[in-house]
């Protein structure tokens, strides 16, 4: 849920990139942080192994203008993708008003992308939240392999809230901003 604060002027919005292990979450919004405009960003902060695999979170602040008088502020969030995180998953959920889930393109990435893809929304209900009230965004990653599959199949197997779909490569910002401004259109629009 968007947190308000009138004396700051503020309206503060939770975005979390979700998915399976080393599909590009992390790889998404440091692309962001590289190309934005250094006064309308916080520091990325950035919590991993040695093997630079998330351990707990990345977290990016980014300030992208007004709305209604209010100067609009995004939180950008991603999970550990092993779901042996499942724990940290569900505390990063807290409170989020907009996910973009991450899709791994590649045919050997099936099974974690729908074990990931079931698990978002195990860990949204047990939380109580509301789907139509959250922005969502699937976002076909690693387009640019080989043995892909076709977004039409993706889309079927991991879209059953016919959220809009980017396809994307994180690694040449393929899409990662047209996914980051789908998903902050919708958050405010349902926040209105």
């Amino acid at each position: 849920m968007a947190l308000i604060n009138l004396a700051a002027r503020e309206i503060n919005y939770k975005i979390v990139y979700y998915g399976c292990g080393l599909c590009g979450k992390t790889t998404n919004i440091q692309y962001v942080h590289k190309r934005v405009n250094p006064a309308a960003k916080g520091r990325l902060v950035s919590i991993a192994t040695e093997e630079e695999r998330t351990l707990y979170f990345d977290f990016l602040p980014l300030s992208l203008g007004d709305v209604k008088g209010l100067r609009t502020r995004f939180h950008i969030y991603t999970v550990p993708g092993q779901s042996f995180y499942n724990a940290s998953r569900k505390l990063v959920l807290q409170g989020v008003d907009g996910v973009v889930f991450v899709v791994d393109s590649q045919v050997s990435r099936l099974d974690e992308n729908v074990d990931s893809y079931l698990n978002l929304w195990d860990n949204l209900m047990c939380q109580g939240e509301d789907l139509s009230k959250l922005g969502v965004v699937i976002q076909m990653n690693k387009r640019d392999l080989g043995d892909i599959f076709s977004v039409a199949d993706l889309d079927e197997l991991v879209n059953h809230t016919y959220s809009p779909v980017v396809e994307a490569c994180a690694l040449t910002g393929e899409g990662v901003f047209e996914t980051l401004k789908t998903v902050c259109k919708q958050v405010i629009a349902k926040s209105n």
